[in-house]
């Protein structure tokens, strides 16, 4: 295991990290002072909007998953709400307004330092567009025609919420 590159000082006395096991677990450490850095999850914030029984999704302008579909998403900053980051971020890929609805669940992956919260969003306003920079497209499609998905992840929580709020027929 390699130190991340934001790991290879002390935050505290800017001495060279060494990795050591701590509480039985590889961590970066300090030989001069002792802090542990302890490499916490970051959050990402979903949003499931759908649309006459059609899921929107932005096409990844960036890595990983460049050119790939993915629901709008984006890490949730120090401090914010999680409701408003899928806010926050679904107006920035895709340029809608949404309110933030129905919590469908928590989604993570062994090694991952990724930990998904995703919701239900409700459109509430807005122009759909990508923002150019993070996302290349945005198209709603059909929820048994889905595109290819740059985390296999995104599929389990559409599938998640559809299981508990099947589509209307007829």
């Amino acid at each position: 295991m390699a130190l991340p590159h934001d790991y290879r000082f002390c935050s505290r006395c800017a001495s060279p990290l060494a990795l050591v096991e701590v509480e039985g677990h590889i961590r970066p450490r300090c030989p001069r002072c002792g802090f542990i850095v302890y490499l916490d999850p970051k959050i990402v914030a979903a949003a499931i909007i759908l649309q006459n029984d059609q899921v929107l999704l932005v096409q990844r302008n960036m890595e990983p998953g460049i050119g790939l579909w993915a629901l709008p998403a984006g890490h949730v900053n120090r401090g914010e709400i999680v409701q408003d980051a899928v806010q926050r971020e679904t107006i920035e890929e895709t340029g809608l307004i949404v309110r933030t609805g129905a919590f469908i669940g928590l989604y993570s992956e062994h090694g991952a330092p990724v930990v998904l919260a995703a919701y239900h969003a409700e459109l509430a306003g807005g122009t759909l567009r990508p923002d150019g920079h993070e996302v290349r497209d945005t198209r709603f499609f059909p929820v048994d025609a889905l595109p290819e998905l740059a985390y296999p992840r995104d599929r389990k929580v559409i599938q998640d919420w559809l299981h508990r709020h099947p589509p209307q027929v007829g």
